[in-house]
């Protein structure tokens, strides 16, 4: 064999493997976007279905894929940098109390003292407010705790909090409540209650009572918002 017909072999060998590599890649690329548009197809018929069954009512639990797609959506939406971020700030007893006073004023009216969604504003969300206590939110990462708080979450009920800076000390406050949740004691969620927004209903009652516990006229009283000390920028 002579050296040009040499060349020519393996020129003509290399243009077979790349004919065959480029192949592969070609059929990769059409199973994933085949495999993709059956999911979205699956899923919208799905959707279509429950959708003529039930409308548009949030009354419904999402199924196990929309609830599926909605975590990942939900993870792959928070950007890398912010998923790997953590804590700068130290947990502390009066970092500990801060949080608790923070949540109950702000967050505890869909999420619960407790962090368990178990609300009338909470249970009637449409995806409903989590059990921040199982593993679907402990799982998270600091960062990516951090970034839902203050960013929010779309087409759901969270909002967004704070500048949506990477620096936010009431955020990060939170992110340490939310990772001690099973900490809580009876006496911190009764502190908690007592800093629970009220209506200007509940707050007359709560005054109408300490007045006749108190042996005071029961007459109706006007009501006095208790001070808040929590201001969450927004």
């Amino acid at each position: 064999m002579t050296p040009r017909s040499t060349v020519r072999s393996a020129v003509r060998s290399t243009v077979r493997a790349t004919a065959r590599l480029a192949a592969a890649a070609v059929a990769a690329v059409v199973v994933v976007v085949v495999v993709v548009v059956v999911v979205v197809v699956v899923v919208g018929a799905v959707w279509f279905g429950a959708l003529r069954l039930g409308g548009l009512s949030t009354r419904a639990e999402p199924g196990t894929a929309e609830r599926l797609l909605a975590r990942y959506a939900k993870h792959v939406a928070v950007p890398r940098e912010a998923r790997t971020a953590t804590n700068p700030l130290a947990f502390s007893p009066e970092v500990w109390a801060d949080a608790r006073a923070h949540f109950a004023d702000h967050c505890a009216s869909c999420h619960a003292n407790d962090g368990s969604g178990d609300t009338a504003l909470g249970r009637n969300l449409y995806p409903k407010a989590p059990d921040m206590r199982q593993a679907a939110t402990q799982s998270m990462s600091d960062g990516e705790l951090y970034w839902i708080i203050e960013n929010g979450v779309r087409l759901t009920g969270m909002p967004a909090w704070g500048t949506g800076g990477p620096d936010d000390t009431d955020t990060w406050k939170l992110v340490h409540f939310v990772r001690r949740l099973k900490d809580l004691s009876p006496e911190d969620l009764a502190e908690m209650a007592a800093l629970n927004p009220r209506t200007p209903a509940e707050l007359r009652e709560e005054q109408d009572d300490a007045r006749f516990l108190s042996g005071e006229d029961t007459g109706p009283a006007t009501p006095t918002p208790p001070p808040s000390q929590h201001h969450h920028q927004e």
